[in-house]
């Protein structure tokens, strides 16, 4: 049996183990949530965040989730409606400022807080074999900047509790800074990105400007970016060093007002960003999420996630 033989049969084997976890029900004492508690799933009207929202929902939660189109987001609350679920749906575009401050106001004047924040809109326009960087623009404001300005703007609503309160960034092992494959090519931004001294706000936004800016200059191809949708890639690198950070950065707050966040990698999923070539369901992607989200006596933070397992960045 060849390397790629192998590799296939342990992530099938793990694929069946998480099938059997996920019929394990949580017990009353690992339920620390309940129909009060709110969980925010972000670009949730279809594909994996729609699945996140209805499984947190299952799980009995009062979930919100959000689309940029409204029709869109009306069907798909009318679905979930439809299970018995306890879902509402407002209307979002994580690139608008104002959509984002509008929606945090109505969130506060209907629920007053939240518990659980998943940021999972995001954009990607390259499929197959393609590696277009014609909306790099677009997929670094939505992917990175977009994701950065809900967190900053949800953290005030986010409830105290002694569980803490939980954010879960969906990203992509494409991201990863030390992967055998798509990794960046400049090591020594790779060390800075990957100390924890070094890592800075100012550093993740400096290295997306920079790869935009050799975008806009043609140079991109020789600047040592990954080689596989290199503009979604370096946005979920991006994504997965500002998770880091804040698990930093939030690790200050005083006891009681935990916040708790992680990243998670869902897989190649059948979805219509991969263009529908996925090997795993959107039901599958959507598990480790929504089982970091509902983790019981949370205490991991700053982490990557794939299959229910953490991964390195």
């Amino acid at each position: 049996m060849g390397r790629k033989e192998r590799a296939k049969e342990r992530r099938e084997k793990r694929r069946q183990e998480i099938s059997d976890l996920r019929r394990v029900p949580y017990t009353d004492q690992e339920r620390w949530w309940g129909s009060e508690t709110v969980a925010v799933v972000t670009g949730a009207n279809r594909g994996i965040g729609y699945e996140i929202a209805r499984q947190l929902a299952v799980h009995g939660l009062s979930v919100i989730f959000t689309s940029r189109d409204i029709s869109k987001g009306h069907e798909a609350m009318e679905s979930l409606q439809g299970e018995g679920l306890n879902v509402a749906f407002h209307q979002l575009d994580i690139l608008d400022h104002v959509s984002i401050k509008s929606f945090a106001e109505w969130l506060q004047q209907n629920y007053g807080s939240i518990d659980i924040l998943v940021n999972n809109a995001g954009v990607n326009f390259n499929l197959g074999p393609d590696n277009s960087v014609e909306f790099a623009e677009r997929v670094i404001s939505t992917n990175y900047f977009g994701t950065k300005k809900m967190i900053e703007t949800m953290i005030p609503l986010m409830k105290h509790s002694a569980f803490g309160a939980r954010i879960v960034n969906v990203s992509s092992r494409l991201g990863r800074l030390n992967g055998r494959r798509n990794r960046l090519g400049d090591t020594m931004l790779r060390e800075q990105l990957a100390d924890e001294d070094s890592l800075s706000e100012e550093l993740i936004n400096r290295t997306v400007t920079c790869f935009l800016e050799q975008v806009e200059q043609g140079s991109w191809a020789s600047g040592g970016w990954p080689k596989i949708y290199t503009d979604y890639s370096v946005s979920k690198l991006a994504v997965n060093a500002y998770t880091r950070l804040m698990a930093k950065t939030l690790s200050n707050r005083p006891e009681g007002q935990n916040i708790h966040i992680n990243c998670y990698c869902p897989g190649w999923v059948n979805t219509a960003m991969t263009g529908w070539a996925g090997n795993i369901s959107a039901e599958e992607g959507a598990d480790t999420g929504v089982w970091l989200a509902l983790l019981p006596g949370q205490t991991v933070t700053g982490k990557f996630f794939g299959e229910r397992r953490e991964i390195g960045f």
